[in-house]
């Protein structure tokens, strides 16, 4: 595996093969997309930290779901990817579809998990609340949102069951910078929808029975919109897909491959 820093974006790669970019949600990382490794052998792998997320420099200008899909096109670009597989989860999915109707020579397939086509309008003012607590509140403040999700966003049996899931999920928040994290709630809670009806490629969309963020309902309507989509619904599992049913993941991600071969 090598490091690299593409305009202040910090990259991971691995492996040879066809290529897999790896995009995360609202506080995730590189590493949402660890448990997942084995069944993206054969492939080279390029996982990505967002913009003003992990290990990502803060840009200048202000981070919003455009810069971001422009963020994932200069990685590729710089590291010669012309046509890929993306993943992504939760907010990571707003950007592939961004980037799937934007750029469509450059997606070859998509797997989303925990996926969403942009919040609902009653959920935009909490993520905006959210921002401004980390903005002002500092470090005491991620953790205060660290633990808040790892509480709602979580499955019940993981939370009775999974002390480190819910670890990884806290860690994965509380790496975030207050003002990157604060920054990417922002552009999260100004995010429109992609016009998923023009996104023709394989496309698997994966969420949880009990994920709030991505419910059945909603995804099921989301793939609906998609010509050439398959979706699947993980019982006992919230939003933190690839972390709390990481074996089902990589199954489903396995099929997914080999079938779009």
């Amino acid at each position: 595996m090598t490091s690299h820093v593409i305009q202040g974006i910090a990259v991971e790669v691995e492996g040879e093969g066809p290529v897999v970019v790896c995009i995360h949600g609202l506080g995730g990382t590189s590493n949402t997309w660890t448990p997942l490794l084995p069944a993206m052998q054969g492939y080279r792998i390029v996982r990505i930290d967002l913009p003003a997320s992990g290990r990502s420099a803060i840009p200048s200008d202000p981070v919003s779901i455009d810069t971001m899909v422009s963020a994932v096109e200069a990685v590729c670009d710089e590291l010669e990817v012309s046509r890929a597989t993306f993943l992504g989860h939760s907010m990571g999915t707003i950007v592939c579809q961004h980037l799937a109707t934007r750029n469509p020579a450059l997606v070859q397939r998509l797997a989303l998990f925990g996926p969403l086509l942009c919040p609902p309008d009653a959920g935009r003012p909490g993520i905006l609340a959210r921002a401004d607590k980390a903005a002002t509140g500092g470090i005491a403040a991620m953790q205060e949102i660290a633990d808040a999700i790892v509480s709602g966003a979580t499955g019940r049996e993981t939370k009775e069951n999974e002390p480190v899931v819910l670890a990884m999920v806290r860690e994965s928040l509380m790496r975030q910078t207050p003002e990157g994290y604060a920054q990417c709630c922002i552009a999260l809670a100004k995010a429109r929808a992609a016009a998923v009806e023009q996104i023709k490629v394989p496309t698997l969309l994966v969420t949880g029975d009990q994920d709030g963020v991505a419910p059945a309902a909603a995804v099921e309507e989301m793939a609906a919109r998609i010509t050439n989509s398959r979706m699947v619904v993980f019982k006992a599992c919230g939003h933190w897909t690839t972390f709390e049913r990481p074996q089902e993941c990589m199954d489903e991600l396995n099929d997914f491959l080999n079938q779009a071969n």
